[in-house]
């Protein structure tokens, strides 16, 4: 409910308590940055509304009336409070103008993040955002070491430390090389699993889905990589260079199966559905510009 005129003008309430420490209303005003007639009639003002004196003259200056005294009191503690809101709000706002650390997986720093941090920069245009990107393992690690304010990653199993949110989805796909026999006729799983993958190294997301949905098909451990590669980008042209097939993220390899350059193979056998996630440290909830980062990835599905 509204504060009751009495109450609600703390500035004057603050000029009170100024006075009864300076013992001046002249001096109170300067230190509030008023002249000694304004504070005077903020003063006066401020006994009409409590209906009753708080200030007289003494030997040593102005001083408090016995009721000015009760009233200062009573106000000391809520000015007190008003100045810690004060501290909190500009707290808020040099963490909403400051630097943003981010970590995340290939595929969000390169498909994803771009979008994100374009919508980001529309609400918080004084945001200086770095990026640092890495497999989901050393993004996880990042985030643990107090290194990032907020990570992005793709791997399925996340640290008891760590604390996440689902932002978006995403899909595996096998591709091959059009020349590739697989591209015209499609492999069994069973063939897909025994036959040695281009694959990202140990430690990536879009690894780590792959072998957990074999495994939870009930297949053997995929054979060993036919080449392990930490560059998404690199495992594409491999496998445009007819080296072999390779699972990749849906959103990583959306352009080249529109001109044809890959092809996607069916795996009807395998769930390739994968959650993106956003990690922080358990119990520092993201504030600022990592949790205004946090609601943009939420509502910008790719």
């Amino acid at each position: 409910m509204p504060l009751p005129p009495h109450v609600a003008d703390l500035t004057s309430i603050d000029l009170l308590l100024s006075v009864a420490e300076l013992g001046s209303i002249g001096r109170a005003g300067h230190a509030h940055g008023m002249s000694q007639p304004a504070a005077s009639s903020r003063i006066r003002a401020l006994e009409r509304r409590v209906g009753a004196p708080l200030l007289k003259r003494g030997a040593r200056g102005t001083v408090l009336t016995e009721f000015g005294e009760l009233v200062a009191s009573w106000a000391a503690p809520v000015v007190r409070s008003a100045e810690d809101l004060a501290t909190a709000i500009a707290t808020l706002h040099a963490e909403r103008i400051g630097h943003l650390q981010i970590a995340a997986s290939q595929t969000v720093a390169e498909y994803l993040l771009p979008r994100w941090l374009v919508t980001l920069h529309t609400t918080l245009p004084q945001i200086v955002p770095t990026l640092s990107s890495g497999n989901s393992a050393v993004v996880a690690a990042t985030v643990l070491a107090g290194d990032a304010d907020l990570g992005f990653i793709e791997n399925p199993s996340v640290q008891a430390e760590l604390t996440y949110r689902t932002v978006a989805t995403d899909e595996l796909v096998l591709v091959v090389a059009p020349g590739h026999p697989w591209a015209h006729t499609a492999p069994s799983t069973a063939q897909v699993v025994e036959t040695a993958l281009v694959t990202r190294e140990a430690g990536s997301g879009t690894r780590s889905v792959y072998e957990s949905a074999v495994a939870a098909a009930g297949f053997g451990p995929p054979t060993t990589p036919l080449l392990e590669v930490s560059s998404t980008t690199a495992i594409k042209s491999a496998v445009a260079a007819g080296i072999g097939g390779a699972v990749l993220s849906s959103l990583a390899v959306a352009t080249e199966l529109a001109a044809g350059s890959l092809i996607g193979v069916p795996l009807p056998d395998l769930t390739l559905h994968r959650d993106l996630r956003a990690i922080w440290r358990s119990g520092r909830e993201p504030s600022g510009p990592a949790a205004e980062l946090l609601t943009v990835a939420g509502s910008i599905q790719p």
